[in-house]
């Protein structure tokens, strides 16, 4: 029985929204959950019969709901789920709160905003920091922009999947443009811890020893720990994908030359991206490789080093045990 009377949809059953709602779910909250694929939500149908949620057919039976929550791939989903055929406002009924977890251009943030105060609602952008397996050791986070009120009664509810911290910034798309640049960073750090790890791999030192040294040091962060396993072993199992770390990159660029601020380093990082990008066309698969995660990415700059890499098959630390 869930042990609050607020009523939660959650539309978006990715490798973040799972894992986001099934903390929602486990905290003894009432869920109701629709995805694109419905088979990727039948595992939390199941746990939703012993605590309280469910899985809908189409978004417009999520209308009816107290606080909405959404965590998709791009702004077009964002509004297609929100005010498509079936969409959640389709009808005549609107949910309260509307918190949108998804990176999305500030643009688009903002014609959403628009449409859903015409309706009566609040729009909080909720984007988070991290991926599946920093959500299930508790550790992922989250920066908010909207109206302030809206934002403290949705907080406890983005705090049980964002434990790690929910940090308000302000209002209207405030928060989009934060998590634009965190992912703008993220390219620009994978792409110099991989410059790193290859050039001292290449000089004769094992990655999964430098890697061990690095964490452990002053440049070490929750982020390098948990992508050493990948560096080391070469498990390219997917948290994030180049094209969308690219889309993210493009979106800080805009933003960039938008209102005149110099990002050199994000352009180098970014064209490097594309030539990743581009070298997953010579792959025997090239739509299955640009599914891997971003990481991959240091087989491509391997190749440009002249260096044809092995898994070290060692047992690393990934800092989220």
């Amino acid at each position: 029985m869930a042990q609050e009377t607020q009523r939660i949809g959650w539309i978006g059953m990715g490798r973040m929204g799972y894992s986001m709602a099934e903390r929602l779910l486990k905290a003894g909250h009432d869920v109701s959950i629709w995805n694109r694929t419905r088979a990727k939500a039948e595992p939390l149908a199941k746990l939703g019969a012993k605590l309280g949620g469910k899985v809908v057919d189409k978004p417009s039976d999520l209308a009816d709901v107290d606080v909405l929550f959404s965590i998709v791939s791009e702004g077009k989903d964002v509004e297609q789920v929100y005010f498509g055929k079936d969409g959640v406002l389709s009808g005549n009924k609107t949910p309260r709160i509307l918190v949108d977890c998804s990176t999305i251009a500030v643009e688009e943030s903002v014609g959403i905003r628009k449409r859903l105060k015409d309706r009566g609602a609040d729009f909080i952008c909720a984007p988070v920091s991290g991926n599946a397996k920093v959500i299930k050791a508790g550790k992922l986070s989250s920066v908010c922009s909207g109206p302030e009120a809206a934002f403290k009664a949705a907080e406890p509810l983005i705090k049980v999947f964002a434990p790690k911290g929910v940090s308000y910034v302000g209002e209207g798309e405030l928060a989009r443009v934060c998590k634009i640049a965190h992912n703008v960073m993220l390219g620009v750090v994978i792409q110099n811890l991989i410059e790193i790890t290859l050039l001292v791999n290449k000089m004769g030192v094992p990655r999964h020893a430098f890697l061990s040294f690095l964490n452990n040091g002053v440049m070490g962060s929750m982020f390098t720990a948990y992508k050493s396993p990948a560096l080391v072993n070469l498990d390219w199992t997917t948290t994030f994908t180049p094209e969308l770390l690219r889309k993210d990159l493009d979106l800080g660029l805009a933003l960039a030359d938008e209102i005149d601020v110099p990002m050199p380093i994000t352009a180098a990082t970014r064209a490097i991206l594309q030539m990743h990008i581009g070298h997953a066309s010579a792959q025997k698969n090239p739509e299955e490789y640009l599914a891997k995660d971003f990481a991959t990415l240091m087989e491509t700059l391997a190749l440009s080093s002249g260096m044809k890499l092995e898994s070290e098959n060692k047992q690393v630390p990934t800092g989220l045990e």
